[in-house]
């Protein structure tokens, strides 16, 4: 079998196969169930806009707001990304490698694939992920569920195949063979189309190849049969058009070893025997369709209570129409004993509809776990304010759980694609310029004591007076209340960050969501014994209070608020200009216990 059929047959199968049996009782249609999402997700009805009487249908869109709130609740932005150190040692090396990861994340924009990515896990449930490296850039992309073929039982078992469209100009930029090239823009057909064959728009300047990539037999590269049962991770990009008439057109454009899958798979929770996992909107399916079917039986009754309808058995009135032929205060004339009565088509039971509405749309909270203490609605009255925090809580354990499930699998893509690419990057001496916060602030100022103060001893050898260490504290101290920037470097020599960093990602741990730790338990604690320590000034001091609430606003998160934006306490960095000391730069003054940390 070689490449074209493999792609004919997987995607026959996806598109026109017969759906997957999960149990006895269960099917999964792969494309249909990617197909409803959409429709949701745009507010069409997989029926058609219009009824059968050519009256257009409302969307009452309950689905995308519960894609709304679990995106909202599930959000994982750049800061969450954190390398903790195992031991005491390695913490310097942790922290940095922090920062010069985030410096890189800022460079690259990860930030937007991390919102798209999230998007996407949050309507669909599952999200696939495409990480290409590309002069000296790593590109990451989510594909998008219409242009993916794959299998809808195993994802990772067997060839992902994705529809890539292409403008003449794009397709002659890419890597592949020029004359191939030349001969698909020649045959390429007009108009592009989505995973079900449909037309997407009326453009005629796209040409649609397929990319495959997969463990694939030997002999598709090597063309040699006895290389048939040797497998390698490969690449293929063909162009196909299957004609009708005639035999298909079929036109290899690329084919080659490839290091390793460049696609990654994510779910919020892996559901058996299935691909695609459950999403905020296929677990609306049921409240959605409900919804719009009351939705529809209400506009349809109000628009027959808005109607004046009048009858009549006097043949005078016959073929008028009350409206357009009679004028306002009209007397009609009619024969005796043939009286001219309005019809009773008042809406009679609407309050039945609108409370079996209500019923669908709690079903639809309470599936998607969309509750008033979560999308910020407000509680019913007479709600007690407590009963309203512990219903939030409870409602926010589903979330947690997901969150969680996206924090390992963003490790693993951290571990697998992002970090290796990343110390590639690492090969220079130049200088990490970063912005601290909170306990990051504190924590690196505190490791780099030791290099400031042989700094302030270097400067004061020139001097007439040799400052005691106080004053050399001092001094260290005003200099950090300046500005909350640091500026690092490897230390002098050749030595680079990619040196510094060796195997790091085996010496400390991606700490990204907190898994094991109750984050708002941990801010109630932290607060409860600051509560404490300015109960009691004589037992703690101005330091201590200083370093618990820098440890309470790290846990809120810098962005809510900044140790600099609080007045009163002087934290370590407090607001000032934009000057940058100088004297956290290692490699320029020689710090041995800071390069050796670092080491």
């Amino acid at each position: 079998m070689n490449i074209f059929q493999i792609i004919k047959k997987q995607e026959q199968n996806l598109l026109f196969g017969k759906p997957i049996k999960i149990g006895k009782y269960t099917e999964h249609d792969h494309t249909e169930k990617v197909s409803t999402i959409t429709a949701y997700l745009n507010s069409q009805h997989i029926s058609g806009k219009r009824d059968s009487q050519g009256r257009e249908k409302p969307f009452l869109n309950i689905a995308i707001v519960a894609a709304y709130v679990w995106y909202k609740l599930t959000n994982i932005s750049r800061r969450h990304i954190k390398f903790r150190a195992p031991n005491s040692k390695k913490r310097l090396k942790a922290l940095v490698a922090t920062l010069k990861l985030r410096e890189w994340m800022n460079k690259e924009n990860f930030g937007q694939w991390l919102n798209k990515w999230g998007w996407t896990l949050s309507c669909y449930g599952s999200a696939v992920s495409k990480f290409i490296e590309k002069d000296g850039k790593l590109i990451p992309s989510v594909i998008s569920w219409d242009r993916m073929i794959c299998d809808p039982v195993d994802f990772d078992g067997n060839p992902k195949i994705e529809k890539i469209y292409y403008t003449p100009a794009q397709l002659r930029q890419q890597p592949y063979n020029p004359d191939r090239i030349e001969e698909a823009i020649k045959s390429f057909k007009d108009i592009r189309e989505n995973i079900d064959g449909e037309d997407i728009d009326i453009s005629n300047e796209y040409i649609g190849v397929y990319e495959v990539h997969g463990n694939l037999p030997l002999s598709l590269l090597t063309d040699r049969e006895e290389d048939e049962n040797i497998y390698r991770q490969q690449m293929h990009v063909v162009f196909i058009i299957q004609n009708e008439n005639s035999e298909d057109t079929e036109i290899s454009l690329y084919r080659g070893k490839e290091e390793k899958d460049p696609y990654v798979i994510t779910h919020l929770l892996e559901q058996e025997g299935r691909t695609l996992s459950i999403g905020a909107v296929e677990s609306n399916f049921d409240p959605q369709w409900m919804v719009n079917d009351m939705a529809k039986k209400t506009l349809d009754q109000f628009e027959i209570a808005s109607k004046l309808v009048m009858q009549t058995s006097d043949p005078n009135f016959v073929g008028k129409n009350y409206l357009k032929d009679f004028d306002t205060g009209f007397v009609a004339v009619h024969e005796e004993g043939k009286p001219l009565n309005a019809m009773n088509n008042q809406s009679h039971d609407i309050p039945q509809i609108m409370s079996f509405l209500d019923l669908w749309k709690q079903q639809s909270r309470e599936i998607s776990g969309s509750h008033e203490s979560v999308t910020g609605q407000t509680l019913p009255s007479g709600t007690p304010y407590r009963l309203g925090m512990m219903l939030n809580q409870e409602a926010r354990g589903l979330f947690d759980m997901f969150r969680e499930n996206k924090g390992l699998s963003l490790e693993y893509i951290l571990r697998t694609h992002v970090i290796p690419h990343f110390k590639k990057t690492l090969k220079t001496t130049d200088e990490l310029v970063a912005v601290l916060h909170g306990e990051e602030l504190e924590e690196f100022d505190k490791l780099a004591l030791p290099a400031n103060l042989q700094k302030q001893i270097m400067l004061s050898l020139k001097k007439d007076h040799i400052p005691t260490r106080e004053e050399m504290m001092s001094i260290i101290e005003e200099e950090n209340r300046e500005t909350n920037v640091r500026v690092i470097t490897p230390s002098k020599g050749d030595k680079t960050w990619k040196d510094v960093f060796k195997d790091f990602e085996w010496d400390v741990e991606i700490d990204i969501t907190g898994e094991s730790r109750d984050k708002s338990a941990v801010i109630t604690s932290l607060d409860t014994l600051f509560q404490r320590m300015i109960a009691d000034p004589e037992a703690f001091g101005p330091e201590d209070r200083r370093r618990m609430m820098n440890k309470i606003i790290d846990e809120i998160g810098p962005d809510i608020i900044s140790p600099l934006q609080i007045k009163g306490v002087p934290p370590q960095g407090a607001t000032g200009g934009e000057s940058i000391p100088r004297g956290m730069d290692t490699g320029q003054v020689g710090m041995p216990e800071l390069t050796e940390q670092l080491r």
